[in-house]
């Protein structure tokens, strides 16, 4: 049912999840081919509220193999994403709010369309990453040590 094409496993670490949407996203046919290649990263990638529009900036789509001119073809260009009425106005009040931030997270197969999904996300703080490696170093040492008597 849902195949997952790529993940923004940048923003895990960097933004703690709020709330979650799934979104159409605006594509040219070419565009489309790349992606069902799997030639797309959304690691930078956030979103803006444009005059009650929400665009997606950043996500690198690589221009097709077999297009004449894949030169001219812009690969980071903003792509509109589709949502209600009601949760655009929604996320462009949260947007004016501090620390907070809309990012697309998933890039994936719903059935045979490409579907976006969409985080309402919060910045961590610099002590709070510092904490979260803390945890991950402490969990590798204690699963090696726990190795060695198994």
């Amino acid at each position: 049912m849902w195949t997952i094409i790529t993940k923004n496993k940048k923003a895990y670490f960097d933004y703690d999840i709020l709330e979650s949407w799934e979104a159409w996203i605006e594509l040219k046919w070419y565009e489309v081919k790349s992606i069902r290649a799997g030639q797309v990263n959304l690691k930078w990638s956030y979103i803006s509220a444009i005059s009650w529009e929400l665009m997606v900036k950043w996500t690198h789509v690589s221009a097709w193999k077999a297009l004449a001119n894949r030169d001219s073809i812009d690969t980071s260009c903003d792509r509109k994403i589709f949502l209600h009425k009601k949760t655009v106005s929604y996320l462009s009040s949260k947007l004016k709010e501090k620390w907070f931030s809309i990012i697309p997270l998933e890039l994936y197969f719903k059935w045979s369309l490409i579907k976006l999904k969409v985080w309402l996300a919060k910045w961590k703080k610099l002590y709070q990453k510092k904490q979260v490696l803390k945890e991950r170093t402490l969990d590798k040492e204690a699963k090696r040590a726990m190795s060695k008597y198994y």
